[in-house]
């Protein structure tokens, strides 16, 4: 693998920044989880559609979600301190599109129930209830890390977003 455009210091990074449609692309191409991420605040419920959710820790158990400094979701989580993640299955693209789009109307016709002041999204592939425990700064977005306090998982494949498209991942064998 060749190294030569990679720059030699953290310092000189500054310089020599990828192009936004460079990198744009260069991530198009890694498959990402979608998830709906939800938090309650006084009886409304805010929600967005994420790729940037990971993992971070299995001790104590954490994940970590990436959300736009100019979202609603994350001024109410900064208030709440607590995060819902609800990983959708396969045949849930319209759910993920609408979470995607802006406005106050993301919930009208869609089954939700309150799950520690997190709202759980139904027949999710997977939820999980979580602390905020700190929020550090991204560029243009805030990285949420998130205790998982309780959580399940459900039969079912899930829903990923690569190449610009929604698709699932099935496993093959080794």
């Amino acid at each position: 693998m060749s190294t030569t455009n990679l720059p030699a210091t953290a310092s000189s990074s500054r310089q020599h920044r990828v192009a936004a449609d460079v990198f744009r692309n260069i991530m198009s191409g890694v498959a990402a989880p979608v998830t709906v991420v939800t938090t309650l605040l006084d009886g409304r419920p805010y929600g967005t559609t994420v790729s940037a959710f990971s993992s971070l820790s299995m001790d104590p158990p954490l994940v970590l979600v990436s959300l736009d400094n100019t979202s609603d979701l994350l001024a109410a989580v900064r208030q709440t301190r607590r995060m819902g993640i609800n990983v959708l299955q396969k045949d849930q693209c319209q759910l993920a599109l609408n979470f995607a789009r802006k406005g106050e109307s993301k919930f009208a016709d869609v089954g939700w129930s309150d799950a520690q002041a997190s709202p759980r999204l139904l027949d999710v592939k997977a939820f999980m209830c979580c602390e905020v425990v700190d929020i550090v700064a991204g560029g243009d977005h805030s990285i949420l890390l998130g205790a998982v306090e309780a959580g399940e998982v459900l039969p079912g494949e899930p829903l990923t977003y690569f190449e610009r498209s929604f698709g699932t991942h099935l496993a093959t064998a080794v």
